[in-house]
């Protein structure tokens, strides 16, 4: 595929899982806009995030779709203080299980081994497990949807006063204050 990733993705959220539901944009506008729009496309994002898989099918689409809105439901009803359902909380738990990655140090970096009979439903084991991760520990009350303009995307405000509104500064924040600028 010749497409370049970041044209295609965002790339920027600091949460490997929350990039994952970014594969949707403008999730609170008129026209969420789906970007996982064939296997190739999940092929493209998983190797960009050192995730390399080959021979995706549709049905390991199906199931990463399945995954992402699991994570994005359960990251929302947190971050509204909501409790998640347990039928996304049965998804993410059975996909972090089924995983069988393990994690490696090569070449002064961490990366992840994936096995050969299963490395779509083993990297998706490893976004299920980060989302865990961070929707299950200590941060989890920092966890937030983005307030820019249609986004309502998902991340996590490391911010001192945990006052952060925008999922990303150089996107939604730059929107809104443009929008305050032409609006004077």
């Amino acid at each position: 595929m010749t497409e370049d990733v970041r044209r295609v993705f965002r790339m920027d959220n600091e949460v490997l899982a929350f990039r994952f539901t970014a594969t949707v944009s403008d999730r609170a506008g008129r026209t969420p806009r789906e970007r996982l729009t064939d296997a190739s496309r999940l092929e493209m994002w998983l190797g960009a995030t050192g995730l390399a898989v080959t021979d995706v099918s549709p049905t390991d689409l199906e199931d990463a779709v399945e995954l992402r809105e699991a994570i994005y439901r359960i990251g929302s009803a947190i971050a509204a203080g909501e409790q998640p359902d347990p039928k996304d909380v049965h998804t993410l738990n059975a996909i972090a299980a089924a995983g069988h990655a393990k994690a490696v140090l090569e070449h002064e970096r961490a990366g992840w081994h994936l096995t050969e009979t299963t490395p779509v439903g083993d990297a998706l084991g490893v976004l299920a497990a980060e989302a865990i991760r961070v929707l299950g520990g200590p941060d989890r009350g920092r966890v937030k949807n983005c307030e820019g303009p249609g986004c309502a995307g998902l991340f996590l405000d490391t911010s001192r006063g945990a006052n952060r509104r925008w999922c990303s500064m150089n996107t939604c924040g730059n929107k809104v204050k443009k929008s305050r600028i032409t609006a004077s």
